[in-house]
């Protein structure tokens, strides 16, 4: 069994899931499984927060990558909230800084989002 935690919640057009404690291969299945329920309409805009965890390593970063592809193909969205420069390293070395949309925090990925529908 693993420590880590995820919640979800909703915070403007987000569905917020928010995960405490290490991403690793011990927890990429919960994080899998808590990702397919949590995420109800997968044309929807999903944020994950990841300020409560100290390491993630691949095979997490392979489950968050899964989620993005099939959302964006049924025209949902997945970004990432990450403060951690640390943690932030892994999505840079990997690429993956390229491929999410990453915020330092979850009030400033509302506002872009709602700047963003603004501007349309």
């Amino acid at each position: 069994m693993t420590d880590l935690d995820i919640t979800g919640s909703d915070e403007g057009d987000f569905t917020v899931i928010r995960l405490v404690g290490d991403v690793d291969v011990s927890a990429a299945g919960r994080l899998r499984d808590a990702l397919l329920r949590l995420i109800t309409d997968t044309s929807e805009k999903v944020l994950v927060d990841l300020t409560d965890v100290p390491f993630m390593d691949s095979t997490g970063l392979g489950v968050l990558v899964a989620r993005l592809k099939q959302l964006r193909l049924d025209g949902g969205d997945l970004a990432l909230v990450i403060p951690s420069e640390r943690l932030l390293r892994n999505f840079r070395i990997t690429g993956l800084d390229r491929v999410f949309h990453i915020y330092p925090t979850v009030a400033e990925a509302v506002a872009a989002d709602n700047a963003a529908a603004e501007g349309e």
